[in-house]
Order: C-alpha cells, then sequence, then structure tokens
C-alpha cells in the first residue's frame, strides 16, 4: 500500500454540509469561508512516542487523545471546532494499528463535527501532530489575561471526573502507585482518554474573565493567567482535598499523594477560569448547559505571587511542584 491509497483508506471523507468548509483533502491546500463577523482560532500539538504517550498505548485511545489534547484548546479558548489537519509518522504501515487508530479519532472527530481537511504522512519514529481550527465572534474569545483581583478562581470536572485523576494514571503506569482493579481502570482512562470541555468552553463566553485548560499541572497552568493578567491568587488546599475525597482514584490515596497529583499532574485537560463575583449567579447555567460541575478553588489578589491557604485559614507556602516543560 502506498502513501495516497493508506491515505485515502483511513484518513479521506467527503466533508460535511458547511458554508465554511470549502475543500478538504486531496489537493495541495485546504480552502475555508471564515464567517463574517467570526474568527478563527488555531492550535497545534504534537504527541510523540516515549514522550506524551507509552508505545503500548492503544492505538484507539490515541487516536482520540491526538485530537482531544487540541479540542481542549479551543475550549479554553470558548472556540467552536470546524476542522482539524493531522501529520502522522509511522516506522511502518501496520493497517490494524492504522484502523484501529483512525476509529478513535474518526469517533471524536465525529462526536464534535470536526472535519479532517489534511495533513501529511511520512515515516520515522510514531509521532501525531494535530492542528486544529475553530471559530467564534470576533472579541469573545477567553484569554489568560483577563483576570482582576478578588475573583474566583474555578476549575470543571464532573460527579466522577476532576483534576489529578491523570496524574495518578501516569503513576500507576510507572508503578510508582498502586490501586485496586476499578480504580485502576478508571486512572487508565482518564490518563488515556481526557474529555475536552468544548460545552463548557462555549458557555463560558461572557462570563469567565479569563481561561485556559490544564495541560502541564495546575499550580504551573494557574502562573500562566496570574502572570499574564498580573495579578496573584491564593489557592485553598482543603477545596482540593475535598475534591480528591468525593472522586474516583483520588479518594484512596494518602493526603500527600492526592496534593502533589491535583498540584502538580498534568493531562487533566479540564478548564481552570476566573469569574468575578457579579458574574457567580450565571454558573449555575453555565455547569447545567454544558453538564460539568463546577469547583471555586481559590481567589485571586492584587499582590503578586501564588499562595495557598489551609483548612483553618492560615496562609501556607505554595507546595514545589513546578509545572512540566520539554526543555528544562
Amino acid at each position: 500500500m502506498n502513501e495516497f491509497e493508506f491515505i485515502a483508506r483511513y484518513f479521506k471523507r467527503p466533508l460535511p454540509a458547511s458554508e465554511g468548509l470549502v475543500l478538504g483533502v486531496g489537493d495541495d491546500c485546504a480552502l475555508l469561508q471564515v464567517t463574517a463577523g467570526m474568527q478563527m482560532a488555531i492550535s497545534s500539538d504534537a504527541l510523540v512516542s516515549g514522550v506524551h504517550f507509552f508505545s503500548d498505548v492503544a492505538p484507539a485511545h490515541l487516536g482520540h487523545k491526538a485530537l482531544a489534547v487540541n479540542l481542549s484548546d479551543l475550549a479554553a479558548m470558548g472556540a467552536k471546532p470546524v476542522a482539524f489537519t493531522l501529520a502522522l509518522t509511522l516506522p511502518q504501515i501496520d493497517e490494524a494499528w492504522v484502523a484501529e487508530f483512525a476509529k478513535g479519532l474518526w469517533a471524536l472527530a465525529d462526536a464534535h463535527g470536526c472535519a479532517l481537511i489534511g495533513g501529511d504522512t511520512t515515516r520515522g519514529p510514531l509521532a501525531i501532530s494535530i492542528t486544529v481550527l475553530g471559530e467564534l465572534p470576533a472579541g469573545a474569545a477567553l484569554l489568560r489575561s483577563g483576570a482582576k483581583a478578588g475573583e474566583g478562581i474555578y476549575v470543571s470536572g464532573t460527579t466522577n471526573d476532576c483534576l489529578g485523576q491523570a496524574r495518578a494514571g501516569l503513576e500507576l503506569a510507572q508503578g510508582h502507585l498502586q490501586f485496586d482493579m476499578a480504580d485502576a481502570a478508571y486512572a487508565a482512562a482518564r490518563l488515556e482518554l481526557p474529555t475536552p470541555r468544548i460545552a463548557l468552553g462555549l458557555a463560558l463566553r461572557g462570563v469567565a474573565s479569563s481561561c485556559l485548560d490544564l495541560s502541564d499541572g495546575l499550580v504551573g497552568d494557574l502562573q500562566h493567567i496570574l502572570q499574564a493578567s498580573q495579578v496573584g491568587a491564593v489557592l485553598d488546599l482543603a477545596a482540593l482535598q475535598r475534591l480528591a475525597e468525593q472522586r474516583p482514584v483520588l479518594w484512596g490515596l494518602a493526603a500527600q499523594d492526592q496534593q502533589r497529583c491535583m498540584l502538580s499532574g498534568g493531562d487533566d485537560y479540564e478548564l481552570l477560569f476566573t469569574v468575578p463575583d457579579e458574574a457567580v449567579p450565571a454558573l449555575a447555567q453555565v455547569a447545567a448547559s454544558s453538564g460539568t460541575v463546577l469547583t471555586c478553588i481559590g481567589r485571586t489578589r492584587a499582590e503578586l505571587g501564588l499562595q495557598c491557604v489551609g483548612a483553618y485559614g492560615q496562609l501556607l507556602a505554595l507546595p514545589d511542584y513546578a509545572a512540566w516543560q520539554h526543555f528544562d
């Protein structure tokens, strides 16, 4: 099977009916028509074997995650998915592997109406690079730079999901933590099958003052908002502990392990955002319309820097947890 037959078999589909999608896979470039009054949101992520995923991960899970981490960036900006490109590097064409990878990729793409419009295939060490495109009304994007002092800091989840579970799944795979069978399966799923909070991102437009997705750990990612907005913050460790005690995987861990997973764990792809007090009443509708649970885990303040507050209101030094960086 040559490259063009490979693309045609697994990655070429008719474009869904959409005024914005003019031309997809098959020519040198895709063509998109930007809707009047709208802006395009564009993000790229690369997943490399041995860095972002284990070599033995289920290919369907990998197909899902490769797109999910990009869709999560759109969610963080409040953008609706439109299309994506895929650059796939493979050591060789393993049709069974590719069929499963494509299955996971297409399932998530179809769920969000996101069309594959182009890309590239090449031979080499396994790596997946996706560029995703979304749209939103001009001026409506959720930015990292909009937080003001005195606002609540919120994190998304569900009745079962919360930040820290993916890190627990990683430490399980590395042999650093152990769980019973049910929690082990849940932790692995949270690591390999993240849920991009698209509906929440759309609902937060006009409500949240700043937003990002949690990919590299709460402490490090929150610092991005604080630096961009030139504010400080106090994290509520008691609120995080209550979350951990109520959610699968984390509820069985020692308090120190819970805190490490929640503060420094990456790969959660939950949304972290700030909300001014006058917009808090709108959060109930935001949660209901998006099917998420929203938890206040701290407040911004005028004094720069990040601190923590304990269960009795005492200020605590920030634990020494650094965000993931590739070139440290």
